[in-house]
């Protein structure tokens, strides 16, 4: 890609209203907290829906697992209709969409139309996940725009205690029966009810905030691009080199294409490869298992419902935790080092659970010291994948491919990453059902074997310019 001179003060430039910057990212970072609002609030129905339509582990499975084919089929769309109709306008759909996902899930007929509502809301999810961290990456100065790209990140984990934390609330309020009544419904159906209150925000906060300046200029809208830089950037940030800048860089811009990946001994180039990895290691450690059954396993192993569902929320809360250890790190100790920390403690955590799971139940219930380790294993676990993979591997993936294959292979990458997740959602049930201990095994291999992978093919990328990548 051509370079270009950086329009002068760009780098350095502060805007004049910070805090409007700083609400401009927000709301667009809400589509964020929808993202991780809707992946993980289905942990509070997984019972109920068993109980209520009287299915099996896999088709359980099959229902929990859908949404994540609307998430792909979404992330694949978002890029195109945002560069179509803009990036608002794609947030919109998505507010739209996930608010007839929450009514639709909220009010199924049969179980057939519940897991439409459910595609409808993956739908939803692969576009908010797409088009919070482009918009913001497009509108934040250049100055703030790494702490102003973590909102994305921060808004998941905090959307996904949040769904714990209602769950919880109204599981109380309902005698701790995931079928008692509340409102006319049952308390598993306002669980998935309760999102239209984001939603309607979010998209509520879309008319609130501005176009992004790269859409306009592509669609010919120069004077109404240069006053929303003027508004994020600041009236001194030298506006017309700027507007010129992004002109330029639009287009001198390489659109990669899928055939640029090819090449090599299989099929992709090696790259590419290692980003698939990444990807594959990142849920076939089974972190999505913490996040849509955690109820489900825990009242497995016989603790009570309520307890079950705060252990969810505490599970979530320590999400947040590793999270925010991620951001602080990640640039002062590097990608690499941090991966490898949390392979190791996932190995731990995980290995803990699955000796206590090997224990057989005493009344319904693991043994005492049994209970404790895989509570406190379980925590463990979900605090070093979110300080290390979690936000790691995205930072991977935005930074290590060269820049004429970057988006077609960050794209192939989070394909891979939808299917994996997907397959470990998928499977997890019917593999509970077989053994839950050996279950754990599994995921403990797999954070066993990350590590030589990162060790052997992942290179740093600490500290490095996008152009040094190749």
């Amino acid at each position: 890609m051509t370079s270009t001179a950086q329009a002068p003060g760009a780098g350095t430039a502060h805007p004049d209203h910070l805090g409007h910057v700083i609400f401009i990212a927000a709301a667009a970072a809400m589509g964020g907290f929808l993202f991780g609002y809707d992946s993980s609030v289905i942990n509070g129905a997984v019972e109920a829906i068993r109980d209520r339509y009287d299915i099996g582990s896999a088709a359980l499975a099959q229902v929990i697992a859908i949404a994540l084919i609307g998430c792909a089929i979404g992330a694949a769309t978002a890029g195109r209709i945002a560069d179509r109709i803009g990036r608002i306008r794609c947030m919109q759909i998505s507010a739209v969409l996930f608010t007839i996902s929450a009514v639709g899930s909220a009010l199924p007929f049969s179980l057939y139309d519940l897991a439409f509502w459910r595609v409808i809301g993956g739908f939803a999810i692969g576009m908010a996940s797409v088009i919070g961290p482009a918009y913001i990456a497009e509108v934040a100065p250049p100055a703030y725009r790494g702490r102003l790209g973590s909102f994305q990140q921060a808004a998941i984990v905090i959307g996904i205690a949040v769904s714990q934390l209602v769950n919880w609330g109204l599981l109380n309020a309902a005698d701790g029966d995931q079928r008692g009544k509340l409102m006319g419904l049952e308390a598993w159906q306002v669980m998935l009810g309760v999102m239209v209150i984001p939603a309607v925000l979010y998209g509520l906060l879309s008319f609130a905030i501005p176009e992004s300046p790269r859409f306009l200029l592509s669609v010919g809208k120069r004077e109404r691009a240069r006053a929303i830089l003027a508004e994020v950037e600041g009236e001194h940030a030298g506006l017309d080199a700027r507007v010129a800048e992004i002109e330029h860089a639009m287009k001198s811009e390489h659109k990669s294409v899928f055939k640029d990946l090819l090449g090599g001994s299989f099929f992709f180039k090696p790259i590419v490869w290692v980003g698939i990895g990444l990807s594959v290691f990142q849920q076939f450690v089974g972190i999505n298992v913490a996040f849509y059954y955690s109820s489900t396993l825990w009242q497995s192993v016989g603790v009570d419902p309520s307890e079950s569902f705060f252990y969810s929320f505490t599970t979530s809360i320590v999400n947040i935790i590793g999270t925010v250890i991620a951001i602080i790190f990640v640039d002062r100790i590097g990608r690499k080092p941090l991966a490898l920390i949390g392979s190791v403690g996932m190995v731990v955590g995980l290995a803990l659970e699955a000796w206590a799971f090997s224990y057989h139940l005493v009344d319904g219930k693991l043994p005492s010291t049994q209970g404790w380790v895989a509570l406190v294993a379980a925590h463990v676990f979900v605090l070093f994948f979110a300080l290390s993979w979690g936000v790691v591997v995205w930072v991977f993936l935005g930074e290590m491919f060269p820049n004429r294959i970057r988006a077609a292979a960050l794209g192939v990458a989070a394909s891979a990453q939808w299917i994996a997740n997907w397959a470990i959602t998928a499977s997890f049930p019917s593999l509970a059902d077989w053994n839950l201990s050996a279950t754990y095994v599994i995921y403990t291999v797999f954070a066993a074997l990350s590590i030589p992978f990162v060790l052997k093919y992942v290179k740093e990328t600490k500290g490095k310019s996008l152009e040094e990548m190749g």
